[in-house]
């Protein structure tokens, strides 16, 4: 596999654990899982493969600690690097803007040059919109916590094999 970092925030734990379990299914070590809040950006440079995670707030509002890293992070040169998203969101609350805090953070890394992977089919999800949604693809693994936790598991693995066959 190639050289994995795993990057997230995370303010309520849900990302933060959802980080571990993807670490795990991935084989990724505890030294390339960062916490953006702790992280530099120049630090995404070492590897090929980024994993990004965070939570989406509010109305489609990225989790605080990403918004002073994306923007650095999205001034460096990702050319030739691979990234997946991962992230949560309330589809029920908020099932307008589910999980939008994605599609902010993958418009912004594509924009530096990284390339998306893991794509997983929108079937079975149950949102009202989304900004993560292309041609009935998501662009990564959406994860709702507090209603659909039972899905977490499944879609997990869904979102994980998708990220090896690329």
């Amino acid at each position: 596999m190639k050289k994995t970092g795993l990057y997230f925030g995370s303010s309520t734990g849900h990302v933060e654990g959802i980080a571990d379990k993807v670490a795990q299914l991935l084989g990724i070590d505890a030294a390339d899982v960062h916490n953006v809040a702790n992280a530099t950006p120049e630090s995404a440079m070492e590897y090929d493969l980024l994993i990004l995670g965070s939570s989406t707030w509010g109305y489609g509002d990225l989790q605080d600690d990403w918004e002073g890293f994306l923007p650095k992070l999205a001034k460096q040169d990702l050319s030739g690097k691979q990234f997946a998203v991962f992230g949560c969101g309330d589809s029920s609350s908020y099932s307008d803007t589910f999980c939008d805090a994605m599609a902010e953070i993958a418009e912004q890394v594509k924009a530096a040059g990284a390339t998306l992977i893991g794509q997983i089919p929108a079937d079975g999800y149950s949102y009202d919109a989304t900004r993560c949604e292309e041609d009935g693809q998501l662009i990564g693994c959406c994860l709702d916590e507090d209603n659909e936790s039972d899905e977490t598991d499944d879609r997990l693995d869904t979102w994980v094999q998708a990220i090896k066959k690329a």
